[in-house]
């Protein structure tokens, strides 16, 4: 495929850090106007004329057709990038939006806080019925410490999978970094919606499941050392909470991180157990951190914080990324 537009490394952070300043500052847009919920709306659609034999092998083409269109959405955005008779901050106000849609920072940081603040009031019914938006798990009976360790999973869970993983992808591969970013959102979008293991899902998302559980895989264990930077600048900033240690983040991940039925999820929530000191539980699924304390509201705080400075740092690893990979090819 013949590229729309060569876009140099500074094309690429100015594109990357409007991306973001969208996301801090704005909800996300309409479902009428947002690309992944366009590629919700085709695998939904494709899902209605499923078949009833071949189902594993009609799960790889639902799956091939949903990054297909993604990476055609991209593949447009760059189209337009390269029309020069559109002024320059429109052409870029265009792709960071598009880019934007590949990653959440405000959005898991808003989660928590909602959760958090209905516990602070003490409305337990409310916080169970905002929390079943978030996780699959039946929320009806979660006492208070257990709506904490779901809110604090979650959003540790999909600081890679909504944040890390778009954002690698996206420095990692140059002026294909938009149309990389959405070939995995279509992946992560696929198995948010087939990737199950029931019998209604099992061979459908099989192919789904396996390719993000490939494609975040290495994200998953770099978020580690990204947990580890954002909890100790906590630290730092809060010299007199004792709480927080970031070398636990890496010793209980490592230790942990292997203990969720997901080879990718467990490293990143282990991480944020381990820098809190906090137990962190799905019933009858598994257990991070079983020698720590049940976490309180203060934590799923916390959590907010620490994922949000490594949302940040993120961010810039991935500008030096770019940078890094513009050099080499330079060479």
């Amino acid at each position: 495929m013949i590229l729309p537009v060569q876009l140099v490394p500074e094309d690429l952070v100015i594109i990357l850090f409007l991306a973001y300043a969208m996301d801090l500052a704005f909800n996300e847009p309409p479902f009428a106007v947002h690309p992944v919920v366009w590629m919700g709306n085709l695998i939904s659609k494709l899902r209605k004329i499923e078949p009833p034999k071949y189902r594993k092998a009609y799960g790889v083409l639902l799956a091939l057709i949903t990054i297909t269109f993604a990476a055609a959405i991209a593949y447009a955005v760059l189209l337009v990038f390269s029309i020069e008779a559109i002024p320059g901050i429109v052409r870029f106000l265009i792709a960071a939006y598009f880019l934007k849609a590949t990653f959440a920072v405000r959005c898991l940081f808003e989660a928590a806080r909602e959760i958090r603040s209905k516990l602070e009031t003490g409305k337990l019914v409310e916080a169970r019925q905002g929390l079943s938006m978030y996780v699959s798990r039946n929320t009806s009976k979660l006492d208070e410490s257990h709506i904490s360790s779901a809110i604090i999973e979650t959003v540790s869970e999909n600081y890679v999978d909504g944040i890390l993983t778009p954002l690698l992808f996206y420095a990692c591969f140059g002026t294909w970094g938009l149309v990389a970013a959405y070939v995995f959102k279509a992946t992560s979008t696929l198995d948010s919606m087939v990737g199950y293991k029931d019998e209604k899902h099992l061979h459908i998302g099989w192919f789904s499941a396996k390719l993000d559980d490939l494609l975040n895989w290495i994200p998953a264990r770099l978020s580690i050392f990204f947990i580890f930077l954002g909890s100790s600048v906590i630290a730092l900033s809060l010299k007199s909470y004792k709480k927080i240690s970031p070398a636990d983040a890496v010793s209980l991940a490592l230790s942990d991180g292997h203990n969720t039925p997901s080879p990718n999820s467990g490293y990143p929530m282990a991480a944020i157990a381990g820098a809190l000191r906090i137990r962190l539980e799905k019933p009858n699924t598994y257990i991070l951190g079983k020698d720590n304390a049940y976490p309180v509201q203060e934590d799923v705080r916390l959590t907010a914080w620490i994922v949000m400075i490594a949302s940040f740092l993120a961010i810039l690893a991935s500008a030096l990324i770019i940078y890094g990979m513009g050099f080499l090819t330079l060479s």
